[in-house]
């Protein structure tokens, strides 16, 4: 659903509503900001192929495909490889998946920090900010 700020608060958009006269109403990342508090200030304008390169370069593809084959292959050999991937690839996603849900949840610019003090309670989130950025 799309909302635009109105006297009441946040409405819901209808026909050609329009927010302050911008024909680009609020959507559900910055309502949500907005119920917690905060102003957008990042674009959110990731092309797929920006995102595909980001994220390749974050997971370092490469590094991991040189070291990883060889100690793979020594103690597990094929099929230890071919399971091993197929059970790894399984749990990441549980993890992703997760993770989307949480940041669906606390669309900030400060990501695992922010989730991480949210979900910790007040009187561990310095620490447990400080842990997840360290």
């Amino acid at each position: 659903m799309v909302w635009k700020q109105g006297n009441g608060g946040l409405l819901p958009l209808q026909g050609d509503d329009t927010m302050n006269g911008v024909n680009t109403p609020l959507d559900s990342g910055q309502t949500r900001l907005q119920e917690l508090g905060y102003k957008q200030e990042l674009k959110r304008n990731l092309s797929v192929l920006s995102n595909f390169a980001f994220s390749f370069a974050i997971i370092s593809v490469l590094t991991g495909i040189t070291t990883l084959y060889n100690t793979g292959l020594k103690f597990g050999g094929p099929t230890g490889m071919v399971y091993g991937w197929v059970f790894a690839g399984c749990l990441t996603m549980f993890v992703g998946s997760s993770m989307a849900e949480i940041c669906s949840a606390y669309p900030t610019s400060g990501g695992l920090y922010y989730w991480s003090a949210k979900l910790s309670g007040p009187s561990w989130a310095p620490f447990a900010s400080w842990l997840t950025g360290w």
